[in-house]
């Protein structure tokens, strides 16, 4: 066993000390803190607290620590939402982009709608930390109630049936939307019965939708959308209205705005209440959810949706053009084939939505060399105890 001082924290939540030159990261500790921990390498397990730091908090979860899932819970909040924005400024930082960054808004609200859960013989839950050992869970306090409540259930249920295998709950405004990974080959009917016992709203198995009560659906802005089985959507309900009221912010009072990387619309829907907006994302399938409930909602103005690889096929300047403001919300990548076409644009507005700081960081630096001015930066959680940190900039020419 060995004493170490922990100087700071890293990007990937773990404690920072040093032992004869040499940096150690020990997950689950804290700045200031004198630990007693059994060392790998630059690895170390933490044995024992010997002196805690007073910004130490008590875990919500009693499976923290063990759990993989999250790696913050024994951070109090201040120091919690202090090192969240400060992983948007380091960010930054590196990408030689000078700015405040705003306060961390918490966007976690009543949980995530959205999980995913690993069914073995030994239970259901998740992954134990550092191992591809499956801890069994009874609830997750992260989740909305009700997926706290019934989806470890539900799984263990699953594992005679499906045997070893992965599923993804998402808790819609019309019912729990259940997604299986399995090597079995099942039939549909055997999996429609346990649907229908555990009063699901759609199972999908291995991509195939094989029972369906009623459309997962969820409210967005004036319109109801039926979320397609892999569609993307946000982990949060509060997370999807805060990024969306930050966009609708940035955007401002104009008259036609294009939606890039749009998914299923949370953002084009609530901007279409006010402008004409042009949607465009390579999901062929969340383009087709947006458009049906474009054509099932009143009050809006017109909007356009085209399935467009925009990694591969950015909009070009003489298409952003005639556009009052630009919106993007890439996967993890970022944007930086749009944000080069972007900088030679002549486009007034962009709002730049990201969940992943370093490629923020990089785009944004690609639109201030086009001459742009990041006008601010707030950083969104919505994922608890996480080190994921959502990012909206606006952006003015």
């Amino acid at each position: 066993m060995t004493e170490v001082t922990i100087d700071s924290i890293g990007q990937h939540g773990d404690g920072i000390g040093e032992i004869g030159g040499e940096r150690v990261f020990v997950p689950f500790t804290l700045p200031g803190e004198r630990v007693e921990i059994a060392r790998d390498g630059e690895r170390g397990t933490l044995i024992s607290i010997i002196a805690p730091s007073a910004e130490r908090a008590e875990p919500i979860s009693p499976y923290f620590g063990t759990c993989g899932g999250c790696s913050l819970q024994h951070l109090n909040r201040e120091t919690y939402a202090s090192f969240k924005r400060g992983l948007v400024e380091i960010a930054l930082q590196h990408a030689e982009v000078e700015t405040v960054v705003q306060p961390l808004i918490d966007a976690t609200g009543a949980g995530r709608r959205r999980a995913t859960l690993h069914v073995r013989k030994t239970g259901a839950g998740y992954m134990r930390a550092k191992s591809h050992e499956v801890l069994d869970i009874d609830a997750c306090p992260i989740l909305m109630p009700t997926l706290s409540k019934h989806a470890p259930r539900i799984a263990r249920a699953l594992q005679p049936l499906a045997g070893d295998c992965d599923v993804s709950f998402t808790l819609t405004d019309t019912g729990i939307d259940l997604s299986i990974k399995s090597e079995r080959k099942l039939k549909s009917v055997a999996l429609a019965e346990f649907a229908r016992a555990q009063k699901l709203a759609r199972l999908t198995f291995n991509g195939d939708a094989v029972y369906m009560a009623r459309p997962p659906a969820v409210k967005m802005g004036k319109a109801l959308v039926e979320i397609p089985p892999a569609s993307f959507l946000q982990a949060t309900a509060a997370a999807e209205e805060t990024l969306a009221r930050l966009v609708s912010e940035g955007v401002g009072k104009v008259k036609s705005v294009a939606d890039l990387f749009s998914g299923v619309g949370p953002f084009a829907l609530r901007l279409a209440e006010g402008a004409r907006v042009f949607a465009a994302d390579s999901d062929r399938a969340g383009i087709a959810a947006l458009v049906k409930a474009v054509n099932h909602v009143q009050g809006l103005k017109p909007v356009e949706a085209k399935v467009r690889d925009l990694f591969r096929d950015p909009l070009a300047p003489i298409e952003l053009n005639p556009f009052d403001a630009v919106v993007f919300d890439p996967p993890r990548a970022g944007a930086e084939a749009q944000a080069k076409e972007l900088a030679r644009s002549t486009v007034k507005t962009v709002v730049a939505v990201s969940c992943e700081p370093k490629t923020f960081a990089r785009d944004a630096a690609i639109l201030i060399a086009g001459g742009y001015r990041l006008e601010s930066v707030v950083p969104v959680d919505q994922f608890a105890w996480s080190t994921h940190v959502e990012v909206v900039g606006v952006f003015r020419r």
